[in-house]
């Protein structure tokens, strides 16, 4: 925005400004241990454009309060178009602003998002794509991403020359669109093409109720001979053969490091009971889950392990994954 709005570089609001408004004037410190410090308060803004909602940590601070909820919610009672980016989008979705639209979350944070929010519907909830534009409502994956919806904005309110300007400045070749996917999770075997990525995350999103071909197929527009073929050339596997492995995997790693039962991981992880979780494991691993539970170290192998907890989407105890644990 700030590369975009004005001609050479004088930082003059000539295209577009923008106001920091929060709950009070005081500075609110970033989880980087920067501070920002907003310009007006929520009682003293009044109506923009767009209002975008920056993140904060999910598994320590204040969290949202509720004077910033009620600023949201009068927001979505005008004319603006609320972003969520990152984390932003939870603070969305706890005001109520995101019923009925579809929610944008990175693949980090799909399980957390599913765990606040286990009313949501299952097919609203994006976590293979950059970022969704859903009528007055976008919601952004975060990161890198977010220079994306910036792009997106300014593109449909100025013109595309200067788009690019802003981008180049940047150093960012071109924006990308809100379709593409996002980058694969820790753990799982890369793949070039954009569908066959989204499948992948598809296939880590649904590994306790897999989805079947045909709904695979649909959710990236193909058919499934097309799907079939694609992620074969893509991966060397089939769909179903790679949605087993990673089956497997995740159920090895549950049985390394949590004392769950092997029913409940066999349910966890997409298997009918048990003793069919038991026949697949044996026909990779060469023992039965419990042996190999057994005898942890000697197969604290890279085969076994495979990924690490990110790509499971569970911690140890099978909550889902929490924001410390999973940086390093």
């Amino acid at each position: 925005m700030q590369s975009g709005r004005d001609d050479c570089d004088f930082s003059q609001p000539v295209r577009c400004a923008w106001t920091v408004v929060g709950e009070t004037l005081l500075p609110v410190r970033a989880s980087c241990g920067i501070q920002i410090q907003p310009w007006q308060t929520f009682d003293e803004a009044g109506t923009f454009d767009y209002v975008v909602v920056i993140g904060g940590l999910l598994h320590s601070g204040p969290g949202v309060s509720d004077t910033t909820l009620r600023f949201i919610r009068r927001a979505a009672e005008t004319s603006s178009t609320l972003v969520g980016i990152c984390t932003g989008v939870f603070a969305l979705s706890r005001a109520g602003v995101m019923d009925g639209h579809r929610v944008c979350v990175s693949w980090f944070h799909y399980w957390d998002y599913i765990a606040r929010f286990p009313e949501v519907d299952e097919r609203l909830l994006v976590a293979d794509r950059l970022f969704v534009i859903d009528r007055r409502r976008i919601s952004c994956s975060g990161g890198r991403a977010s220079v994306d919806v910036a792009a997106a904005i300014l593109q449909l309110h100025i013109d595309t020359a200067t788009v690019q300007k802003a981008l180049r400045i940047l150093l960012v070749e071109d924006a990308q669109r809100a379709s593409a996917p996002q980058p694969h999770p820790p753990g799982t075997k890369p793949v070039d093409h954009p569908r066959i990525k989204r499948v992948v995350h598809l296939m880590e999103q649904h590994i306790g109720q897999p989805l079947s071909l045909d709904e695979l197929a649909a959710r990236v527009d193909m058919s499934v001979r097309q799907l079939q073929r694609l992620f074969k050339v893509q991966t060397g596997e089939s769909p179903l053969a790679y949605a087993r492995h990673l089956r497997l995997r995740t159920a090895a790693w549950l049985l390394r490091g949590s004392d769950r039962t092997v029913a409940e991981i066999a349910a966890t992880c997409g298997f009918s009971d048990a003793s069919h979780m038991g026949r697949e494991f044996r026909k990779v691993h060469g023992v039965a889950p419990g042996a190999y539970r057994a005898d942890r170290g000697r197969f604290a192998d890279d085969e076994a392990l495979a990924s690490d907890p990110i790509s499971a989407g569970h911690d140890w105890s099978g909550r889902s994954l929490n924001h410390t644990r999973a940086r390093h």
